[in-house]
């Protein structure tokens, strides 16, 4: 954005000067548009009350009371790159900050930094464990880690040398002299539909209503805050930057704090700055902070960002001061209210694509920790709708603010969130479900920007991922990540036994890739992006896989089910996963044309490759190849289902599927928040509605906290993600070449109800009302043309196809699939 003459002008006033915008003359008469104007107003025009926008009904997450604790109670806003958490305190409000990329650890770390390869060659030390799993058949895992691993757990960094942790920037502090102690008609808030947070009371001895607004900016790069009262000259408060990073320089001048360094482990340098404008009293600066007192009104804007950079081998890009000093001064230029404005557009055009009814109704005056506390899941209850249906929202509405285009980094085990320098599992990226899990949502529910970090990542692993291959697989071509990584291309290993390899997670990291084009149908995208990273996975696992002496089958060996159990030969998810890296390998191949000869020798080897499907001794899928399943195992992880959830391996309907329910009622449903939430979406998968929707309550009622973040414990925000997925999963599926609408609808709401806006394989968006758990119309719009497979047990016979731009065709239904010719960019209306 290039500032206007006079914006520029305005600006450089406010901060050569320091001054404030004027109050309003007493005659109210206007000056000249100064830059943001607290209001959107000129600032010589009389103040008004500026409370929050009135919330959209359903879309509110609210309390009566300040929040005291950071995971529990404080409300996340986001920008992508920046993460807010807001207090809401009434003498003191603490915004807790983020910037994603302030990460220790990487190249420059005093621990040093080696992408967790060995340190020196291994002759030999795989094809040995290779060995004696085939004499033994299985290997215990404190012994392969001891062979295989890099022996280093427990260092400063928590997992290996240089290894590293998402850190906590600091938090904006606004001091408020004067609070009252008893505030009367307290609220804080967050509204999902504008991404706005705020919180509003009434000092009840000077009658004086106090309001502030906060919201994360994607387009704007900051964050930023209004504080108003409707009386004049009551708004007084002090502001600080208090930097969670040891050795910070912090200076303030002209309403503007600077806090700037660089971390003590790898030198990475970062810096965050604020600009604070005030409309009317004074404003002065002193020690490194901001006193306002007695104006009007007032807004700042905060900006941070560091010189990380998503490049192999530095990870370095440009210092940030330029970037951030831009940011602040740009959006400072601008009036509030145009800032806001644009703020809100930006994120409504994610959030609103989706719209989902499912019989809910908000009970009017119930904060949302109470409507948690009194949730049990009653069939008959619109209140308990309506929180199912805000938590939906909400697994949007935080995928929107933890990652959007051009974003440095994908959402990782806190999304943007955390207020510690050594947070749980570093809130690095796990490949083994989590950070798949935190993109469940993104194609499903319409939100397929906010992936393209996720596949920057994946990207950016390859380079490292080529070497790693190398030491330690010796494998001439491919690229290769195991169970762990970082933002410094981490593709090694640690040495902890359970967790420490899974060298297949590559195939499931470009499983999101290839379901981006099944979505979208983006033939520039599959092959210029998707399609690069699968072959060379691909190539990788040609070169690697282990004929298993027991029936000459190609297995992954060592083998790894996580996390628990011994090593083996062929796991299930090993062999599930590398089964869909190869055979959707094959399917880009034959639809872009290319690499026949490899498309061919793919072929071959799925013809030899152990699938991972075997129905064992008590009816279950096993987990092993060998039949060594307890049935009163109750693990968090149900890896052996990979191949119904999120693979396509498995049909419902056949015996596998079968079997695979009889492997998830044996784990029965607890677990993790993240566990549940996968659960949600198998059990929709296997088209039971109602054990999906109790798996839904048990989230709510045991895995969810005050302000609706999913817990472990402690809090991981994949669950909220992958509950999000799983509700539109029982509302629509398309992995076997179908739209299949409400393949899994619960009876607590087939009574009416509708959604618009999900989105299904073959480029297809949909929307379905419906009566009594049948369909009484469905809507499907076409973004790439091509034929839409409707699949309902209701549709039988003829079946009229109304076109959204006028007349009608009628098709002929067969064993519940109505097929449906379509053009790009058209509306079919389906009525059963």
């Amino acid at each position: 954005m290039t500032l206007s003459r006079r914006q520029a002008l305005a600006l450089s006033t406010v901060l050569a000067t320091g001054a404030v915008l004027p109050a309003a003359s007493p005659a109210g008469a206007a000056t000249a548009p100064t830059a943001l104007a607290p209001t959107g107003r000129a600032p010589g025009a009389a103040a008004a009350p500026s409370g929050p926008v009135p919330p959209a009904e359903g879309h509110t997450l609210w309390y009566d009371k300040p929040a005291t604790h950071w995971e529990r109670e404080a409300l996340p806003l986001g920008s992508g790159d920046l993460g807010v958490k807001v207090f809401g305190g009434v003498a003191t409000e603490q915004l807790q900050l983020n910037e994603k990329s302030l990460w220790t650890g990487g190249p420059g770390s005093k621990e040093g930094y080696d992408h967790g390869d060995w340190p020196a060659p291994r002759p030999g030390a795989l094809d040995e464990v290779r060995r004696i799993i085939d004499e033994k058949g299985s290997m215990d895992p404190d012994e392969v880690s001891r062979r295989l691993g890099n022996p280093t757990y427990g260092t400063p960094a928590g997992i290996v040398p240089g290894f590293g942790n998402y850190q906590n920037f600091g938090s904006l502090v606004l001091d408020l002299p004067g609070a009252p102690a008893s505030p009367v008609a307290y609220r804080r808030h967050l509204d999902l539909n504008n991404a706005l947070a705020g919180v509003s009371y009434r000092d009840a001895t000077t009658g004086t209503t106090y309001t502030r607004e906060y919201f994360a900016s994607h387009p704007g790069r900051v964050v930023a805050g209004r504080l108003t009262a409707d009386r004049p000259g009551q708004v007084t408060f002090t502001l600080r930057i208090d930097s969670a990073q040891s050795g910070a320089s912090t200076a303030a001048e002209n309403g503007r704090i600077t806090v700037a360094g660089a971390l003590a482990d790898n030198g990475l340098r970062y810096e965050g700055q604020v600009q604070v404008v005030a409309q009317g009293g004074t404003r002065t600066e002193s020690g490194g902070r901001i006193t306002v007192t007695g104006a009007d009104s007032a807004v700042f804007v905060f900006s941070a960002g560091t010189d990380y950079a998503d490049r192999h081998p530095t990870y370095r890009g440009t210092d940030p001061h330029d970037r951030v000093t831009s940011a602040v001064t740009r959006a400072a230029a601008q009036p509030y209210e145009g800032l806001r404005a644009a703020h809100i557009a930006d994120h409504r055009r994610l959030y609103d694509r989706v719209r989902l009814d499912i019989g809910q109704r908000m009970p009017a005056d119930v904060p949302t920790d109470q409507l948690l506390a009194g949730y049990r899941a009653d069939p008959q209850s619109p209140a308990d709708r309506a929180l199912e249906a805000l938590f939906f929202r909400y697994g949007r509405y935080l995928l929107i603010a933890s990652s959007r285009p051009g974003s440095l980094l994908p959402a990782n085990l806190q999304g943007v969130w955390n207020n510690s320098n050594t947070p749980p599992w570093n809130a690095d990226y796990h490949t083994n479900i989590n950070i798949q899990m935190n993109y469940w949502p993104a194609e499903i529910t319409n939100l397929a920007e906010t992936a393209g970090p996720y596949h920057d990542l994946v990207d950016a692993l390859r380079p490292p991922g080529r070497k790693t291959a190398r030491e330690m697989f010796g494998a001439p071509e491919g690229w290769v990540v195991h169970q762990n990584t970082n933002p410094f291309g981490y593709t090694g290993v640690h040495d902890w036994s359970t967790s420490f390899w899974m060298p297949e997670a590559n195939g499931w990291l470009v499983q999101q890739m290839y379901e981006h084009y099944l979505f979208g149908r983006d033939r520039a995208y599959l092959r210029t992006r998707a399609y690069p990273a699968m072959k060379e996975a691909a190539r990788f696992w040609l070169a690697n896989l282990h004929t298993d002496p027991r029936d000459a089958t190609l297995v992954v060996s060592p083998s790894y089910s996580p996390e628990q159990g011994e090593f083996t030969a062929g796991a299930s998810i090993s062999q599930q996963i590398v089964f869909d890296l190869l055979t959707n390998t094959v399917e880009a191949s034959e639809v872009l044309g290319v690499d026949r000869e490899l498309r061919e020798k793919i072929k071959a080897t799925l013809t030899k490759l152990d699938p991972g499907l075997r129905i064992g001794r008590w009816g279950q899928l096993q987990e092993w190849k060998a039949d060594v399943d307890d049935p009163a195992n109750t693990h968090r992880h149900v890896s052996h289902l990979f191949a119904l959830h999120p693979g396509r391996q498995i049909e419902p309907g056949t015996e596998f599927a079968a079997a695979a329910e009889v492997s998830l009622a044996a784990r029965g449903d607890g677990g993790t928040g993240w566990s549940k939430a996968w659960k949600i979406n198998f059990w929709a998968l296997l088209g039971d509605g109602d054990h999906a929707a109790r798996m839904l309550g048990e989230q709510l009622k045991s895995s969810t906290l005050p302000n609706l973040w999913d817990t472990h414990p402690p809090f991981q925000i994949d669950g909220n993600f992958g509950a999000t997925a799983g509700i539109a999963e029982m509302l629509l599926q398309g992995r076997h070449g179908t739209v299949h609408v409400l393949p899994a609808l619960p009876s607590a709401w087939a009574a009416k109800g509708s959604y618009d806006g999900l989105r299904a394989r073959g480029g297809f968006t949909v929307g379905v009302d419906w009566q009594e758990g049948r369909p009484v119309e469905i809507r499907i719009t076409s973004t790439a043309g091509g034929t839409a497979k409707v699949r309902h047990p209701a549709l039988a016979g003829r079946v009229r196809v109304v076109r959204a731009g006028g007349g009608s065709t009628t098709y002929t239904a067969k064993d519940g699939v109505l097929g449906v010719p379509t053009r790009a960019g058209e509306t079919y209306r389906i009525r059963p």
